[in-house]
């Protein structure tokens, strides 16, 4: 079983609390991406990354000066977003360390496809960005269905904690009656069943915790999600999509 997450905007330098254990596996191909971000215009880039001026100019310096293998993070702590904060992988035990190192896949628009133990750079590229390189036009283009075969050499089920935009990665290349099943966090507003990206965001990182620290191995028992705020909807969840529904 594979679980995928998307990375996050925010990202920091933590030399100090994990050693990273290798480098990514498609540090080739990042370095193409990194070779056609730098010559990018300063607008260019902006435009890439739809910032503020504040943002954009912090990241077209740090382009220029980015080295992709020195000061390296692990990437399971590189990423500060709201997931990874809930999430809390430096409180892991050793065995949901372990866990995550093997069944958890972090999607990248830079990296492709990272374990979480990876060192990594900060940097800003998200997959949908319309970067092209060579005869891609598209990020989707360039990685193809290279973060796919990393994901699953073998096909194996996928559970999905990851946004459209990264799922998107591997979805049109999955095997015939591969299990995909994509975890929905919900609440009712008016009788209607929304989800609240803080909120979603908040709950798929407390997921990875309870994966890991559980150790599941069984589709099933992702329906035992222990959260004071969401149950599992059975009566809603299909084979496909696992419902979790907010409740006060």
């Amino acid at each position: 079983m594979k679980i995928i997450i998307a990375p996050a905007k925010k990202m920091v330098v933590d030399t100090d609390t994990f050693n990273y254990h290798a480098l990514p596996q498609y540090l080739s191909q990042t370095k193409q991406l990194l070779a056609q971000l730098r010559q990018l215009s300063y607008a260019e880039a902006k435009s890439l990354w739809h910032c503020s001026d504040k943002l954009a100019q912090a990241n077209y310096s740090w382009l220029q000066e980015l080295n992709l293998t020195r000061q390296l993070t692990p990437a399971i702590l590189s990423y500060s977003g709201i997931q990874y904060q809930y999430m809390a992988p430096d409180l892991f035990t050793d065995a949901g360390l372990k866990y995550v190192q093997n069944n958890l896949r972090i999607l990248s628009g830079f990296y492709g496809i990272l374990r979480p133990f990876d060192g990594v750079v900060p940097y800003r590229l998200e997959m949908q960005a319309k970067l092209k390189v060579n005869s891609s036009t598209n990020l989707y283009d360039f990685w193809g269905s290279q973060l796919y075969q990393a994901l699953t050499p073998q096909p194996e089920p996928i559970i999905n904690l990851a946004s459209q935009e990264y799922a998107k990665s591997i979805r049109p290349y999955l095997k015939p009656n591969q299990p995909f099943i994509t975890i929905v966090f919900g609440s009712w507003v008016n009788g209607q069943f929304k989800t609240k990206a803080t909120l979603a965001k908040m709950a798929r990182g407390e997921m990875v915790r309870f994966l890991a620290e559980n150790q599941i191995t069984e589709l099933a028992d992702i329906q035992k999600f222990d959260h004071p705020h969401y149950r599992f909807d059975a009566e809603r969840s299909t084979p496909t999509e696992f419902i979790f529904s907010h409740i006060d």
